[in-house]
């Protein structure tokens, strides 16, 4: 008996490539192909939609069957468990690059994705039209500005925006140098297939390379050995789960 996978979700972005403006729901998106899995979208403009299958109101959340699985480290490592290995390599010294790597997108990759989105005052209108624009108008008046200072504080408080914005995209650049000297020239992030480092990676840098943070687009398109990379995860997981798996 097959057991049902739902990916609960925010809604479509309308970007091509680009199945969430959420880094953690595209690697679930792209973990779940990776795997070849087939799996159905419930979505929803806010994500405490779903608070009664993850307590905290965020997403994604994977349904199996009806198990909800919250946390997308978690759902990784169970899609993992269902579908293809995302693990790296056959060594036990792979497998644990491959997560610390995870950990590395999830926590210092994504820290500059938020503040590209939310502190960045470049940036900030296009953001706010993308994630409130269907919020009624005297509503759009107040609450994204109150959300954007509870957001930069946090960004202050996990040492991304404490120096301000300048060292903050200093150490943006440095942090993408140091991936453009590591990526690979050809194949995967680690080991000799696909794995949880090269989905989880690929999440957060696929999600400045939008039209809603040109200027950090911009800086990772620069580097080409990494998009080179970039390109061919997109690749291989954009495509459904059912040619994935065939």
């Amino acid at each position: 008996m097959t057991t049902t996978l739902t990916l609960c979700e925010l809604g479509e972005t309308g970007i091509e490539g680009l199945e969430s403006y959420s880094p953690f729901c595209l690697k679930a998106h792209r973990a779940l192909r990776a795997a070849g899995l087939s799996y159905e979208r419930r979505t929803s403009a806010r994500p405490d939609a779903f608070k009664a299958l993850n307590p905290t109101g965020q997403v994604p959340v994977l349904l199996v069957g009806d198990e909800p699985i919250a946390d997308s480290t978690r759902i990784v490592a169970r899609i993992s468990e269902l579908g293809r290995s995302l693990d790296a390599g056959p060594t036990g010294r792979e497998r644990a690059e491959a997560w610390l790597w995870e950990e590395l997108a999830d926590t210092a990759l994504n820290g500059f994705l938020v503040a590209s989105r939310w502190a960045d005052a470049r940036n900030w209108p296009a953001v706010r039209e993308a994630y409130f624009a269907e919020m009624p108008a005297f509503i759009r008046a107040i609450v994204p500005a109150r959300l954007r200072a509870n957001v930069v504080a946090t960004l202050v408080a996990r040492d991304v925006w404490r120096a301000g914005e300048d060292e903050c995209w200093r150490r943006f650049d440095a942090l993408l140098d140091q991936l453009e000297a590591r990526a690979p020239e050809r194949g995967w992030w680690v080991g000799d297939r696909l794995s949880v480092a090269d989905v989880a990676l690929f999440a957060q840098l696929r999600s400045l390379r939008t039209p809603l943070t040109p200027w950090q687009a911009s800086r990772v398109e620069a580097r080409p050995t990494l998009c080179a990379w970039l390109d061919r995860v997109d690749h291989a997981t954009r495509a459904p789960a059912v040619a994935l798996a065939a």
